[in-house]
């Protein structure tokens, strides 16, 4: 099994939740999907504490990092501040013991 990364990044958030944040973000969702090496991705919120994020998994560390500079930016161009973002090697044959979906997708 070829080593993925997962890249997890989170940061304040006021809103949209819920189906107005689906609404407001799916041409972003739908872009993200032509992002070099990306696999796939969970969008994550927590509208009690304000804070959004998403994790996502990436074929290479090299595609990862990239995306984390291009999304900070995007993200701080939105005046967002306070931005977490990091970058994991994912243990393949442990993470499969506990059924995570690390499956390439074919074609």
């Amino acid at each position: 099994m070829a080593t993925t990364y997962l890249l997890q990044v989170d940061f304040p958030n006021n809103g949209p939740f819920g189906e107005q944040m689906a609404t407001e973000y799916r041409q972003l969702a739908e872009s993200i999907n032509s992002e070099p090496g990306m696999i796939w991705k969970i969008w994550t919120e927590n509208s009690e504490a304000g804070e959004a994020g998403g994790i996502y998994l990436f074929d290479s560390e090299v595609f990862a990092q990239q995306y984390l500079t291009k999304h900070t930016e995007r993200l701080q161009s939105w005046g967002i501040t306070d931005i977490r973002g990091r970058i994991f090697a994912v243990n393949g044959p442990l993470s499969a013991i506990n059924r995570a979906p690390l499956t390439l997708p074919t074609a």
